[in-house]
Formats: C-alpha cells, sequence, structure tokens
C-alpha cells in the first residue's frame, strides 16, 4: 500500500469552507459506531463547527451494517450550511469501516474513490449469517478487497483494528478515533479529540489508551494492508474424568501403529473420541484405524503419503463424536464453557452470568437416547409417538445457569455411560461401518476414490434438523458415487458430488450433478 499521508486541503478550525467535510462510518451492533458518530460530530461542534448526523440501521444477525453519516463545516459569515441527510458516490472524504467485507461492500457503493477518499478499516471478519450457515466453507474470498482497496482509495490505513482494542479493554470506535485522528484529515488536535473521550465518562480510560495505541500505531509506519484475520473458535475443554496417564496409554499406542504423516490428526483425533466418551472408545477408534492403515498399506499408500490413513483419523473421529442430546447437554454444563462466556464479556466481580438459549428438541432425539431395543419398540408405534412428540417437539428458552435447568442439563450431560447401547449410537455405528466399508473396497483399486468417499463424511455434522439434512445428503452422494465407482475419472466425479452437496442446504446443485451421472452411467 502507499505510505504517504494525505491531507485535504481544509481550513484551520473556525474557517468557512466551500463544502462540508463527509464521513461515512460503517459498523454492525456493539462496535460503537453510535459512540463514534457522536464523538466526531461532538469534536466538530467543540470547535464552532455546524455537524450533522444520520444513520440508515442494518438488518441484525450480521446480514447488514448500519451506515453512520457525517457531514460537518464552518459556518459562513453566521449562517448555517444546509447539511446532506445520506453519502453520495464519489463525494465522501472519509470511509471508516469496523469489519473488512464492509470496505468492500463501500467501494461497491461508490463511497471509495482514488481522487478524495481516506478509507480507514479494521481487517479483521466478522462472519455473516450467509456464510455460517453454509454447508461447506461459506467464507467469502476476501481476496477481491485486498485488490480493490489498493487501487479505490487516495490513502488507506487498514490493520486490525479490533484486536488492538480488545488489547486495551475497550471497542474499536476507540481504535477508529485514534486511527482519525493520525490521519491528519480533520484539522484538529489530537488533544482535541482525547478531549471528547474523556468527556464521556464511564468507560474514558480505556478509550484513551485505545485512541493512543491506535494513533500511534499509524503515525509509527505504514498501516499494513494484509489478509484479514480469521475468527478462532473457541478452545474445547476436555473432561476431567479423563486421566492423562490413560490418555497417554492411548497416544503411545498410536505413535507405534500408524504412519509418521497421519499422526497429527490421528492424536487430535483420538483425544476429541476420548472427551467425547471414555478411553474404552479411544482403543475401539484406534481399533478401526488400525484396519484402515493395512487396507491403504495393501492398496501402496507409501506412494500416497498414507493420505487414505489421515484422512480417515480425521473423519472417522468425527463419524464417532457426533453431536446428540447427551453431547449437547454436556458442553453447556461445563465449567469452562461459563469460564470463556465470562472471559469474552469481560465480566468484573460482582457481575452475575445469565444465559437465555433456545432449544426445540423433537421426539427423534429422545428416542436416540433410549436404549436400543425399546426404541425400536417405541418406533413401531407411530400413533404413539406422534402424541409425545406433540408434548416434546416445542421451543423452549431455557437459562442455562438457574438451578433448575442446569441440574436437568447437567443429568443428561451425565447419561454418556449409557450412550453405547443407546438407539442413536446402535444407528450411527452401523451407517459408519457401512461408509468405512465402501471406502476400503474402493482404495484397493482406485485410491484417490477411497480417499473421497472418507471426505464425504463432512457432509453430516450437528444435531436434530441440521443432521438429518446432512446425512439424507451423504446417502445420495455414496449411491450416487457406487454409479461411477468403475470409471476412471470415478474421483473426479465424487468430489463433484461432495462439493454440490455442500453448496446449498436444499441440495439443488448436488440433485443436479447426480442427474448428470445417471445420463451416462
Amino acid at each position: 500500500m502507499r505510505d504517504e499521508t494525505v491531507r485535504l486541503a481544509l481550513p484551520a478550525s473556525g474557517e468557512a469552507t466551500e463544502r462540508p467535510i463527509s464521513i461515512a462510518i460503517v459498523a454492525m451492533g456493539g462496535q460503537g459506531g453510535g459512540v463514534l458518530t457522536d464523538w466526531i460530530v461532538q469534536l466538530a461542534e467543540n470547535h464552532g463547527w455546524v455537524a450533522q448526523s444520520t444513520s440508515v440501521p442494518g438488518v441484525a444477525q450480521r446480514t447488514g451494517a448500519t451506515i453512520y453519516y457525517i457531514e460537518a463545516m464552518p459556518p459562513l459569515d453566521g449562517r448555517k450550511p444546509i447539511l446532506s441527510l445520506m453519502p453520495t458516490p464519489g463525494d465522501v472524504d472519509v470511509v471508516m469501516a469496523a469489519e473488512f467485507m464492509e470496505a468492500g461492500r463501500s467501494i461497491l457503493r461508490g463511497l471509495v474513490t482514488p481522487d478524495r477518499t481516506t478509507l480507514i478499516a479494521s481487517n479483521h471478519r466478522s462472519f455473516a449469517v450467509g456464510e455460517k450457515i453454509a454447508p461447506g466453507n461459506g467464507i467469502a474470498d476476501s481476496g477481491a478487497v485486498t485488490g480493490a482497496i489498493g487501487i479505490a482509495a487516495k490513502t488507506e490505513i487498514i490493520f486490525d483494528l479490533n484486536a488492538l482494542a480488545i488489547t486495551h479493554g475497550s471497542v474499536i470506535s476507540a481504535a477508529m478515533f485514534g486511527a482519525l485522528a493520525a490521519a491528519d484529515v480533520l484539522p484538529f488536535s489530537r488533544d482535541s479529540y482525547l478531549d471528547v473521550i474523556r468527556a464521556g465518562g464511564k468507560g474514558a480510560r480505556a478509550s484513551v489508551e485505545t485512541f493512543e495505541a491506535a494513533f500511534e500505531r499509524v503515525k509509527t509506519g505504514p498501516a499494513e494492508l494484509a489478509a484479514p484475520a480469521q475468527a478462532k473458535p473457541a478452545n474445547k475443554t476436555t473432561s476431567s474424568a479423563i486421566s492423562d496417564p490413560q490418555l497417554g496409554a492411548l497416544i503411545a499406542r498410536l505413535n507405534q501403529e500408524l504412519p509418521e504423516p497421519a499422526l497429527p490428526m490421528a492424536r487430535a483425533g483420538l483425544r476429541k473420541v476420548v472427551d467425547f466418551q471414555d478411553v474404552a472408545y479411544g482403543a475401539e477408534y484406534l481399533d478401526i484405524l488400525k484396519e484402515l492403515h493395512a487396507a491403504d498399506r495393501n492398496a501402496g499408500g507409501g506412494a500416497h503419503a498414507y493420505a487414505f490413513t489421515e484422512t480417515a483419523a480425521k473423519y472417522l473421529a468425527n463419524a464417532m463424536g457426533y453431536d446428540d442430546v447427551i453431547r449437547v447437554a454436556d458442553l453447556k454444563t461445563r465449567a469452562g464453557r461459563r469460564a470463556r462466556i465470562e472471559s469474552e464479556l469481560e465480566m468484573t466481580d460482582g457481575q452475575v452470568l445469565h444465559t437465555t438459549e433456545f432449544m426445540h428438541p423433537r421426539m427423534e432425539e429422545v428416542m436416540g437416547m433410549l436404549p436400543a431395543g425399546f426404541g425400536r419398540w417405541l418406533g413401531t408405534r407411530p400413533r404413539l409417538v406422534g402424541w409425545l412428540d406433540r408434548r416434546v417437539n416445542k421451543g423452549r428458552r431455557v437459562r442455562t445457569y438457574s438451578l433448575p435447568w442446569f441440574l436437568v442439563l447437567y443429568v443428561v450431560g451425565g447419561m454418556r455411560g449409557l450412550r453405547r447401547r443407546s438407539l442413536r449410537h446402535v444407528i450411527e455405528t452401523a451407517h459408519r461401518d457401512a461408509w468405512l466399508k465402501a471406502a476400503r473396497e474402493a482404495v484397493g483399486s482406485n485410491y484417490q476414490l477411497g480417499v473421497e468417499i472418507l471426505q464425504c463424511r463432512r457432509l453430516v455434522k450437528g444435531y436434530s434438523d441440521t443432521h438429518s439434512r446432512g446425512l439424507s445428503k451423504f446417502d445420495k452422494t455414496l449411491a450416487a458415487i457406487k454409479l461411477i465407482e468403475r470409471r476412471e475419472d470415478a474421483a473426479d466425479w465424487a468430489r463433484r458430488l461432495r462439493e454440490a452437496a455442500l453448496k446449498d442446504s436444499a441440495g439443488t446443485a448436488l440433485d443436479g450433478v447426480i442427474q448428470t451421472i445417471k445420463t451416462f452411467a
């Protein structure tokens, strides 16, 4: 990026201008966009300027951001200017984006122009709902934004403003205010900015520290136009019931039985399976993985860096660690989860945490928890199941850390000892074994096809309706693979089927590929 600082031809405080200074702020809920707008307006008014702000709210749940628009200028001969209510493409002096893709959207709207606009943006990502709900990897490509910024803006100030704010115990608005001051696009002193923050009272100290850090970050060198930082998943806590010696013995066995390329993934998979159930379940995981590695070795896996074994280590763990009611209840009542939430909310002594979660169990989930024999017997009585479902299948708002609900979830989460005799476990095991059998049979004649069949397990995830939809697409994909398994390009078609299934939750793309296969199969 360019490292020069471009100054607007602005007058000293109190002098007249021919046109107002225009600033557009794009921010999501909780990022302090409204506070930042108020700060800028107050900053201008403190110097005798006339300032006006408007906002166009975005949609909730991160499907849109609020656009705040500010125009400010000194009065001319005692007359107040008439200011615009919305930004005009090609006529915005400063655009401030609190998230990387919002900077890209500002460019698409025409708010950022190379002859006028200073772009201040954070290069972190906050994923949109559409990115999160995609069955596969729905994260939008930020490369186009990175390339466009270097062309579209006159001056760019791009770095992780959000991380800087978190480090100093504040929100991104304070960091953006500091970056604005350092950009020298407004004719006001650094102390003028700080006076506005200090006048806010509550939280002023953290905001001042964040402002100072952002100001220095911009002044000490060119801002880095880097790829956006991806959101990191929360660390999962392991069950305290599993001692290190027990797990260590399994890891020692794993190191002896599996090839080097597969070890990192196998260790991670083993920990997941043991955390899901117990050490005996971890031993079962290694037994299955040993058999799969034998098939890999017989198929000449050494020439392929044992990709079949490595892939199996990952997706077998996912298959054995399926999401059920017991798992969900267990995770929600772990002490580590509460500690993580308290840390993210930056709670202080004396504050009380309450979480309200929406749960919508179906009768299928309840039947899955029952002993296999009783669950099958109940399944043969649809009228009884329907009557029970009308009483169970209701949305509930659960206060997790209230005593009654916590006890209920804790008891359900403690039923893991009964899980391996449950109907759900029997069904999951049968489905898992059929999938692995198809992969073992394929790898002997078409190595890459065997790997692709293992990777199809990506389609199955979640629980309740999400699990049902994924399982349906998984079954349809494997059935279609059977139609082309003897073709030389079978692995390519298997990959196309999987990628199509991951594109949309409705499965329209998958159905299209299946119809194509049926025309020549």
